[in-house]
């Protein structure tokens, strides 16, 4: 459920951020980028260290580059080009995301209960049982 979880706000936080670019102003994405830049390394630093699945670990880890490069960029950068910067970072964030929800469903840990049932028309054999 954790690395669910984690996929999904990776997801949203990336999303919300491609559409950040073009609904705010320059200067009020600057500060968007930055918020979610920092949220966006809190949740990858949390995967990495609290996910044991190697492919969810490497996900957080690359989540956690892009946010560090994200508040960089809008912290060094003048607004016009961390404007393009943070839509790239948003768009890999997505992308992670979309990778380790594919990763959650395609992986050995994930049950699928299934139920065995004779159809009716099968022959039932029955045991003899002493008395």
């Amino acid at each position: 459920m954790t690395r669910y979880l984690s996929n999904l706000a990776l997801g949203v936080l990336g999303a919300f951020l491609v559409v950040a670019t073009f609904a705010f102003a320059v200067g009020t994405f600057a500060t968007l980028m930055f918020a979610i830049a920092i949220a966006a390394t809190l949740v990858g630093l949390g995967m990495a260290a609290g996910i044991h699945d190697r492919a969810q670990r490497g996900i957080g880890a690359l989540a956690a580059v892009i946010g560090a490069w994200t508040i960089v960029a809008s912290l060094v950068f003048v607004p016009v080009t961390a404007l393009w910067l943070g839509f790239a970072s948003a768009l890999g964030l997505a992308g992670l995301a979309i990778v380790g929800l594919t990763v959650h469903e395609l992986t050995v840990d994930r049950v699928v209960h299934s139920l065995d049932v004779a159809p009716e028309s099968a022959p039932r054999q029955r045991e003899r049982v002493a008395a």
